[in-house]
């Protein structure tokens, strides 16, 4: 009979999240994750496999409290274009909020995958794809419901908002500037915009509360 496990995995999971944040991946051994989820090698191997297992792990559970969790919240409550707004409105206070400038883990995790890591490549992209979609289907309602212009293709757009998004969170550890991160936005929500105002929906007070919304 197989024994219980002695640990709480998710606080196990946030302390391996905690350390990939602050070393990366390469610089972040076993024995720095063992010591810190305090659970002996042995029953990290048993629980988790390997050290490249644990940090999908990781990972996966970085999107869920993070870009999951905003994802859900904005696009079940917000219009498409303004849920395109809100999230990366939100993404610049909470990079502003980011005191140790420790940046974004799956941002962080694409610029430290080596080309010679085919594997952790594509666990980055696969994440990254999944942040993609997200834009990628707000722009193609908004088309749909002529709140957000057609003048470009939505996968095109979907693709320069994920850039933006990358952009925003690499600047932040180096310039944390409001104006800098606010100036990156706003020619893209420009673009956005649709050429008839009367199509826009109004500012809801979901919006003005999401976007008064303190992030942690």
């Amino acid at each position: 009979m197989a024994r219980p496990r002695e640990f709480d995995e998710a606080t196990v999971l946030d302390a391996a999240i905690q350390q990939f944040w602050l070393r990366g991946y390469e610089a972040t051994s076993v024995r720095d994750l063992a010591g810190e989820m305090g659970i002996a090698g042995a029953s990290l191997y048993n629980a988790f496999g390997d050290k490249r297992t644990l940090y999908e792990r990781s990972l996966n559970r970085y999107l869920d409290q993070t870009f999951r969790e905003r994802i859900g919240r904005l696009e079940h409550s917000l219009p498409p274009r303004d849920a395109i707004v809100a999230f990366l409105q939100e993404i610049i206070k909470r990079s502003l909020n980011d005191k140790q400038r420790l940046g974004c883990l799956l941002v962080n995790s694409a610029l430290e995958a080596a080309p010679h890591d085919k594997e952790h490549q594509q666990i980055v992209a696969t994440f990254l794809n999944e942040v993609e979609s997200f834009f990628l289907r707000c722009v193609t309602s908004g088309q749909r419901d002529d709140t957000i212009p057609k003048a470009q293709k939505a996968e095109d757009l979907a693709r320069l908002l994920l850039s933006v998004l990358l952009g925003i969170r690499v600047l932040a550890r180096a310039r944390p500037d409001r104006k800098l991160l606010e100036g990156l936005v706003k020619p893209v929500f420009a673009m956005l915009d649709n050429a008839d105002p009367g199509k826009r929906p109004g500012k809801s007070g979901k919006r003005a509360a999401i976007q008064g919304r303190d992030e942690s």
